[in-house]
């Protein structure tokens, strides 16, 4: 193990006999994520709503690691009808479940909702994992010691919670507030699963957050036009996918990493360098909207906790 204070791949432990899924695995920070825990022992396996691209990803995964043991399975985070048919095909086929990143996410995206009617930015981002993980709670609970990590965005600084209108609709839709609010959910959710875990008593479940900084990944494609026209100059300026997994990995894997702490890139307004606990805006903290949120969660999709 490494005992530099920069913390790294090389600081990842053996996690031979541990289970984890990473939602977009399929490419950038997801795939980044996907292929440490892999190397490191874990069963991994990438939720995407792509079958191809998530067979070119494990393509990759086992060319690089050609001992690890990887697998896809299909999930839209926008149908929550294909939420419910991953989670019954995970839990039929495995007891327990170590660790669920829940990083997939689209940015910026013109007005169009879900196959449920949910705007589509706070409907796949945080509504998409927050069923989810309601329906993996019972392998989550199973395993001897599990984690919950949610991968958020230093744009949830920019982010409103208004739980009156949580869901956007056409006649006030702005693509970057719908995506910081989607990402301010994330850490609301974060903190309070951390909150209702620690009041029933379970302590085998951890859940925490964490941020990439700017890294070069696929969002900026939901951008369109302007996204791919800026990405190449984007690309010089910004960190490699690589380094904006560490926060992940680290949330994920450091033994002494625990519940209710946020992960991200140690430079100035963390957009880049090694992952360190960092803080998160005060709204991301009003207990109130968290509980409002988490309410809201459970009516608009009609899945309960089992907490």
């Amino acid at each position: 193990m490494q005992t530099s204070a920069r913390w790294t791949v090389a600081d990842i432990p053996d996690l031979t006999g541990q289970t984890a899924i990473v939602t977009g695995g399929n490419s950038g920070v997801g795939f980044e994520t996907a292929i440490e825990l892999a190397r490191h022992g874990a069963t991994t396996i990438i939720a995407c709503r792509s079958a191809s691209r998530a067979e070119a990803a494990l393509s990759k995964i086992e060319e690089a690691a050609p001992s690890s043991q990887t697998r896809s399975m299909l999930l839209d985070l926008g149908d929550l009808a294909s939420v419910d048919a991953f989670s019954k095909s995970f839990t039929t086929e495995y007891e327990t479940l170590d660790l669920l990143i829940n990083n997939a996410g689209i940015m910026a995206t013109p007005y169009r909702t879900t196959k449920d009617g949910f705007e589509s930015q706070v409907g796949t981002n945080h509504l998409g994992h927050f069923a989810l993980t309601a329906k993996l709670m019972p392998a989550l609970t199973a395993a001897q010691s599990s984690r919950l990590v949610n991968v958020s965005s230093i744009g949830h600084r920019s982010g409103d919670m208004d739980t009156d209108d949580l869901l956007l609709d056409r006649s006030n839709y702005k693509r970057w507030r719908a995506y910081y609010r989607s990402k301010l959910a994330n850490l609301l959710f974060t903190y309070e699963m951390h909150r209702r875990l620690q009041t029933a008593g379970i302590e085998n479940l951890s859940s925490l957050a964490a941020h990439p900084g700017v890294a070069r990944t696929n969002l900026a494609q939901g951008m369109g036009f302007i996204g791919t026209l800026l990405k190449p100059i984007a690309f010089l300026f910004i960190q490699s996918a690589q380094m904006g997994a560490l926060p992940i990995l680290r949330a994920t894997t450091d033994p002494n990493a625990h519940g209710g702490q946020y992960y991200g890139p140690d430079k100035p307004h963390e957009r880049s360098g090694y992952p360190q606990v960092v803080s998160s805006s005060p709204d991301s903290h009003n207990e109130q909207d968290a509980r409002r949120l988490w309410e809201q969660s459970e009516e608009l999709t009609g899945i309960k906790f089992t907490i």
